[in-house]
């Protein structure tokens, strides 16, 4: 089976890229010079299937499409599904300085959309975890130097390997949901 990503976001790509191809799933990349997808659905489902569905038409392929947000419980779920555009972890740590709750969580939700029109599969991934005071750890991206999952040993995202990370985080989770839908 051949995904086309809908992601541009390296990141993403390369952890998609290598869950995906132990199922023996090839991952093509986005089409170079296509536009943005413009992600103005409101929710993480909505946009998952807008970029998917964007690709698709483009390139007659399945296209393969995630949204994920951090929901913080202190900041009332924000940035939630304006993750991307919230300013960083950076920005978080400064609105969280003077909170005491810091439990939040990564969601990622996953779309398939098919060129034949069929329903497009749609699974998603949760990681719980806490917000940590200061960034730890190099590895990962984004928000990963601040986010310490629950079901974890007490490390970052960004203090982990890849295969760590992928064992316990949204996007690994989502992932394995994304296999078992596709084998059944």
């Amino acid at each position: 089976m051949q995904l086309v990503l809908a992601t541009q976001n390296p990141g993403k790509v390369a952890e998609i890229a290598d869950l995906l191809a132990d199922a023996g799933i090839t991952v093509l990349p986005r089409p170079d010079g296509l536009d943005e997808t413009i992600e103005d659905a409101g929710t993480l489902e909505g946009n998952a299937e807008k970029k998917a569905a964007e690709v698709c038409s483009a390139t007659g392929l399945a296209a393969l499409a995630d949204d994920t947000g951090l929901f913080v419980d202190a900041l009332d779920g924000r940035p939630g599904v304006l993750t991307a555009r919230f300013g960083g972890w950076e920005r978080l740590l400064d609105a969280l300085k003077s909170q005491t709750v810091r439990t939040a969580r990564f969601r990622t939700v996953l779309t398939v959309v098919y060129p034949d029109g069929r329903e497009p599969l749609l699974v998603e991934g949760i990681a719980e975890g806490l917000i940590a005071d200061e960034p730890e750890g190099e590895g990962g991206f984004g928000y990963d130097p601040v986010f310490v999952p629950l079901d974890g040993d007490g490390r970052s995202f960004a203090n982990m390997t890849k295969a760590e990370k992928n064992q316990i985080s949204h996007r690994g989770r989502a992932l394995r949901e994304l296999l078992a839908a596709l084998s059944s």
